[in-house]
């Protein structure tokens, strides 16, 4: 329960830094929102630390891991940049936990029934009625958040992975100090610069400056709150809450931008929603019948 009280905390501060950093990115960039959030989150990991616990052990699957992520946040960022409304990006997100149950086959040894293959295809076709032609996610954007999607199934997969050898501060400083030279890489090219054209300025206004402060700690403390709830709850119970920041995402982008996602956004995720719910309730059944047979 302390794993999933973290985890559910660590969706809500992340949901806000998302909704910071959309407000600011017109005047910033995708790649210059990547370095911000990576110099000050790394910083305030290193702080809370005391320098203590940063050395990684398993410094191969750390690394890859930390990339990939930067490629998943540098495509939101161009995303929101675009003007994908935040509800929508969280309604394509939603695909996550289905193809976390799939990638937890060859990755963590799980076995998957019919029953959950079938609410898994049937999740998979609510992603597709929020993407048909013609609607509101009929757009290139939002193929481009489904590809970045099924990247952070895998990078939750492997923080799963990861808790087995290295703690919370090393996973979150890693990952985070990761995006300071990903976002410089970032910077020659014009589609990750400010909506205004040219460069992003070196230091923005200073409205802009406490934004983005507040999204590099704010992402610190979210990163530290998934390593550290996910090495207390198994995948299968922390799944639904991979569907609370669309709930996030409806009242932070209605209250700040006045953003209403169609019935077809809301109706899909609905239908993803309940097929990974029914996900999560066929893996508790399953592992219940299994600590009955181990005490028969």
């Amino acid at each position: 329960m302390r794993g999933l009280a973290i985890v559910g905390l660590g969706y809500g501060v992340v949901s806000l830094a998302d909704a910071t950093v959309k407000w600011v990115m017109p005047e910033i960039g995708p790649a210059a929102a990547l370095i911000w959030r990576g110099l000050i989150g790394a910083l305030l990991v290193f702080l809370l630390a005391r320098g203590r616990g940063l050395i990684p052990v398993n410094r191969r699957l750390l690394a890859v891991r930390s990339l990939l992520h930067c490629g998943v946040s540098i495509t939101w960022y161009y995303c929101w940049a675009a003007g994908v409304s935040l509800a929508d990006s969280y309604a394509v997100a939603s695909a996550s936990p289905l193809l976390m149950t799939l990638l937890a086959i060859p990755l963590l040894g799980e076995r998957v029934g019919w029953r959950r293959w079938t609410s898994t295809m049937v999740g998979f076709g609510g992603v597709l009625f929020m993407l048909q032609p013609g609607g509101e996610l009929w757009r290139i954007e939002s193929l481009i958040l489904l590809v970045a999607t099924a990247v952070m199934a895998l990078t939750r997969i492997w923080t799963r992975i990861l808790t087995r050898t290295d703690g919370p501060y090393a996973i979150a400083f890693w990952l985070l100090l990761a995006h300071v030279p990903v976002g410089l890489l970032g910077l020659p090219f014009p589609f990750l610069w400010p909506a205004a054209g040219g460069p992003p300025p070196l230091l923005p206004s200073l409205l802009g400056v406490a934004a983005l402060v507040a999204f590099g700690l704010a992402n610190a403390v979210a990163q530290m709150l998934f390593a550290r709830g996910f090495a207390l709850a198994p995948i299968q119970a922390i799944a639904p809450f991979e569907y609370t920041p669309l709930l996030w995402g409806i009242g932070l982008g209605f209250l700040i931008w006045g953003e209403v996602p169609a019935w077809t956004t809301l109706g899909g995720a609905a239908v993803v929603i309940g097929a990974g719910l029914y996900n999560v309730h066929r893996e508790r059944v399953r592992r219940a019948a299994e600590r009955r047979a181990g005490a028969g």
